[in-house]
């Protein structure tokens, strides 16, 4: 393993905002610390870093305990939210910073900071200012400066959260791409789920100072581990069900759950994507329902309807292609369909 975490505990003051963490980040990994605000993932990383000293727990590189190491130390590259760059230091002197401190000799500073610039794609920019360049291209810099002294281990803070939409996805592929040409272990911090499932091999999933799931991108989206990681990684329909004997009951409509532990009156979830709407019913089971509003939104069109016993309003994502055959518009009635459901305990997932 590059990192490991072992039962890291930090509190500032009465508050815990890291409650015996554990990870483990192999080397040449790209793995995003995912969470809401609070959750601890900057925390963790400021730790990793050096930044900040734990409670209690240690910190390892590689077969190293660097937990008391300082961190000029540890050779590891931080980059923050908001790039950090030196205002009155040129792109090239900005990159080559780090080298100069290190007592590079200048051919071998002029040869690595060209090396850079072109792999960032910005060879052209060497002697413009940070306040000349886009978001988009300070950052690029910034990760550019992050990478030059050779760092074991890369660390990126919300790298790409001062952004706009547009730019953040193009940079996420871009780190995407760029990992691939130069496989450092990258750890990152975000709590755009999106940006977490592009762009990173593995997700940790952090809320109040705690793991809830570590696994791959599609592990996590597919299995989440319990209701909080599956009420945080995007949109999902709530119903109020039961469930006996390996089956949830939702709203009149069964539903096999196998190996389900759980009994009894429960929480039901379904992602938008796991409804479907028909325009009669057609022998599957479904609920009655009235469209309230149809939003195209790109890749999917997004449906809203109330079920017509509950007034219960559900979001249902559709295709495009389904979309154009169904032509729904408001007050339209429908049969809503439930393809998946999930449902959970303390700690288990079915």
């Amino acid at each position: 393993m590059s990192i490991t975490v072992s039962n890291v505990t930090k509190k500032f003051g009465k508050f815990t905002a890291l409650d015996r963490v554990s990870v483990e980040v192999p080397e040449g990994a790209l793995l995003a610390l995912l969470g809401p605000s609070g959750s601890g993932k900057t925390t963790l990383l400021r730790v990793i870093a050096g930044l900040e000293q734990p409670d209690a727990g240690t910190v390892r590189h590689s077969d190293a305990d660097v937990t008391q190491q300082a961190v000029k130390d540890r050779n590891f590259g931080f980059v923050f939210q908001h790039y950090a760059l030196f205002k009155h230091m040129t792109v090239f002197e900005n990159v080559a910073f780090g080298l100069r401190v290190r007592h590079w000799p200048n051919k071998q500073v002029t040869e690595r900071v060209h090396e850079l610039l072109q792999l960032v794609r910005l060879e052209n920019m060497g002697e413009r200012y940070p306040a000349q360049l886009s978001g988009g291209q300070r950052q690029r810099i910034a990760l550019a400066r992050a990478l030059a002294p050779r760092p074991e281990v890369l660390l990126l803070d919300e790298p790409f959260g001062a952004l706009d939409a547009r730019v953040r996805t193009e940079l996420r592929q871009w780190l995407r791409r760029l990992h691939n040409e130069v496989p450092v272990t990258t750890i990152f911090v975000t709590h755009d789920q999106e940006e977490a499932f592009e762009v990173a091999d593995r997700v940790v999933v952090m809320n109040g100072g705690r793991i809830e799931q570590d696994g791959t991108p599609d592990d996590v989206f597919e299995h989440p581990a319990n209701e909080f990681v599956m009420d945080f990684l995007g949109q999902v329909n709530v119903f109020h069900g039961r469930v006996h004997d390996g089956v949830a009951h939702v709203g009149g409509l069964e539903f096999d759950v196998p190996g389900s532990r759980v009994s009894g009156e429960t929480k039901v979830f379904v992602r938008p994507h796991e409804l479907d709407l028909q325009r009669y019913q057609n022998g599957v089971p479904s609920m009655a329902a009235v469209v309230r509003h149809v939003t195209p939104a790109g890749s999917v069109t997004r449906v809203l309807v109330c079920v017509a016993d509950t007034g219960m309003e559900l979001t249902v994502e559709l295709s495009p292609d389904r979309s154009a055959e169904l032509k729904l518009k408001k007050g339209d009635a429908v049969f809503v369909a439930l393809r998946k459901v999930r449902v959970f305990e303390p700690d288990y997932t079915i």
